[in-house]
């Protein structure tokens, strides 16, 4: 990739990381709760998703993903529903001095899990890769085609991470704040509320 279309994808590619999905409300969240730390390192479960996602859309697998319409309803579904039970979860979380009090993770590899499977879960993720990637690759270029797809997805995965820490920078700013019973419990109610609406959009999501 030549430094035109480099400087013309990290700015496009960094925008689309940053918009408000229920990924990274759930950065948001971790680091309000539980700190910056935790929250980036939860992150690696997202990161890990889009890997394989960023792969099949190399190696045109997702092409599959676009004429199957079984198999797009079907990850639609389970994505959806998973988000449902993240969002009734959240939304009866206890709130009082004693959960509070309590500030470490029930497990990071639990966190991680929760993002993984948030990512996983969306099937416009890999369409997206599959749209938004090949826009940049030239075929005219002597580097190769899979090495350019290589670098572009390091590039977005990079980027990705920073928007968790942004996320959870901002997270990790509340966080005081967010240790008063009240607060706490009306952010849950809105993030409850936001990953409900992101599993109503998933099922109104078409191919």
């Amino acid at each position: 990739m030549d430094m035109s279309s480099l400087l013309l994808f990290v700015p496009a590619c960094f925008a689309l990381n940053m918009a408000p999905g229920p990924n990274n409300l759930l950065s948001l969240h971790n680091a309000s709760r539980y700190g910056l730390h935790t929250a980036c390192l939860a992150g690696a479960g997202r990161i890990l998703a889009f890997s394989g996602m960023i792969a099949l859309a190399a190696m045109g697998l997702a092409v599959v993903l676009h004429t199957s319409a079984w198999l797009f309803l079907t990850i639609k579904l389970i994505g959806a529903g998973y988000l449902f039970y993240i969002a009734w979860q959240l939304w009866r979380a206890p709130v009082g001095e004693t959960a509070l009090g309590s500030g470490e993770p029930r497990g990071i590899w639990r966190l991680a899990r929760q993002e993984f499977w948030v990512a996983a879960g969306n099937p416009k993720a890999i369409l997206l890769f599959t749209a938004f990637l090949p826009q940049f690759v030239s075929t005219e270029s002597p580097t190769p085609v899979g090495e350019q797809f290589l670098w572009l997805g390091v590039w977005f995965l990079l980027l990705e991470w920073a928007a968790i820490a942004i996320y959870g920078a901002l997270g990790a700013y509340l966080q005081r704040w967010f240790n008063q019973p009240r607060p706490r419990r009306l952010f849950n109610r809105i993030s409850a509320s936001l990953l409900g609406l992101a599993g109503v959009g998933l099922l109104a999501a078409r191919r």
